[in-house]
């Protein structure tokens, strides 16, 4: 079992590079698949969740080579088996990707029900509800959803509740049905921006990305491209909350996808320098308390709560994170309790009273973004501590350590 050991108690300063996001490769990969010639996608972020996706696009007769570490290309061309095996499907959720790529191109996908990080229920109603309104039937059979059309027709399709994975499902879908398809309540996230780009560097025709409406024209097929995947905010925003017991340069980010995340430093009395492609995080001083409340974008991410958590667990005063996104997104909490910490939770808010210090223990990551606040919450205490189940925590960050 692989884990981390970390001796604390030292202010971090330095610099630290920002690789691709993660949540914009699943999709972009996915969504590679969908014309016959090679596409190059670079700055692809080497983690557990991205080789995961890539090996099941092998798994069904795709070409995948990388050029070195972050550079992949993929060849849809020669795709055998419309089938994606529960062996992918059970490590990362993200293979849901495949339906919307698989049923966009060949009329007809057939993929094992997802697992992921067990944060709560993250039901795939809004995809079939979208699959079906484009003229696909969908069944669902020993936990295998099979979508499949003699053809595909746009359609209006109103989400239910905003979600990333049924807006990037159906943009895939879509891109290639007949006529035109409008997804309204769509969501607004970076990376639906760029899983759009990207597909429009492909030859589709998608309007509206990153607002709430986004219309799609039906294009007849797709081509080759070489395409660049946006900084993952998520890892940098991580880093930041990092940087509230030291001095941080992140390099290789998008400022304006962290304004968000900015603003509750700024709140809490950290002194932050923007350039065009990079920010300094620095904590001079004592650190102060804020609210935190979960929301899409362009509101606080849920996937920044745990880190802002253990942040605010350091600052002086009382604070309260309210999640609004998913359930269960608390399991950290008795673990940061165990190193002192002051937190009480009550439904979906965490009541935090700031202590001085933390005291180091033996952790256990509960899902990706929680075992990166572990890791954050070790440096910050005296001693060394050890963090178990690191597994999670490779799924979304490269070289962490």
């Amino acid at each position: 079992m692989e884990q981390y050991v970390v001796k604390g108690g030292v202010p971090l300063r330095g610099e630290v590079s920002i690789g691709g996001a993660k949540n914009a490769a699943l999709g972009i990969l996915a969504a590679a698949i969908m014309t016959d010639e090679t596409v190059t996608i670079e700055n692809v972020p080497n983690v557990r969740d991205t080789r995961v996706l890539l090996q099941a696009i092998e798994g069904i007769g795709a070409k995948v080579k990388y050029i070195y570490n972050n550079t992949v290309q993929i060849n849809g061309g020669s795709i055998s088996d419309l089938n994606v095996e529960y062996e992918y499907i059970r490590k990362i959720r993200a293979s849901y990707y495949l339906l919307g790529a698989l049923l966009g191109k060949y009329k007809e996908s057939n993929v094992a029900l997802p697992g992921g990080c067990n944060i709560g229920s993250s039901p795939i109603d809004q995809h079939l509800k979208g699959f079906k309104a484009l003229g696909a039937k969908v069944n669902i059979d020993h936990g295998v959803v099979s979508a499949k059309a003699e053809n595909l027709v746009g359609g209006h399709i109103y989400f239910d509740v905003v979600t990333v994975g049924a807006t990037i499902n159906l943009m895939m879908a879509s891109c290639m049905a007949e006529g035109e398809t409008i997804l309204e309540n769509a969501a607004k996230e970076p990376h639906i921006v760029d899983v759009a780009n990207f597909l429009n560097a492909m030859g589709a025709n998608i309007k509206g990305a990153g607002t709430d409406v986004i219309r799609i024209k039906g294009v007849n097929r797709l081509h080759g491209c070489t395409y660049s995947i946006i900084p993952d905010q998520i890892e940098a925003g991580t880093f930041m909350m990092a940087a509230a017991r030291g001095d941080i340069v992140i390099k290789d980010v998008i400022p304006k996808h962290l304004e968000s995340i900015t603003a509750k430093l700024l709140e809490m009395g950290c002194k932050l320098v923007e350039g065009d492609d990079w920010i300094r995080v620095i904590a001079e001083g004592e650190v102060g308390s804020t609210n935190v409340k979960t929301l899409p974008y362009p509101g606080f991410p849920t996937d920044m709560q745990p880190q802002i958590a253990v942040a605010l667990a350091l600052a002086k005063g009382s604070s309260m994170v309210t999640e609004s996104i998913f359930e269960n997104r608390f399991k950290y909490v008795d673990e940061l309790n165990r190193m002192g910490a002051k937190i009480k939770v009550e439904g979906n808010t965490a009541y935090i009273e700031g202590v001085e210090k933390f005291t180091s223990a033996q952790l256990s990551a509960p899902d990706l973004r929680a075992g990166a606040a572990l890791v954050i919450a070790a440096l910050a205490a005296d001693g060394i501590s050890q963090i178990d189940d690191i597994e999670y925590i490779q799924r979304g960050y490269e070289d962490f350590e």
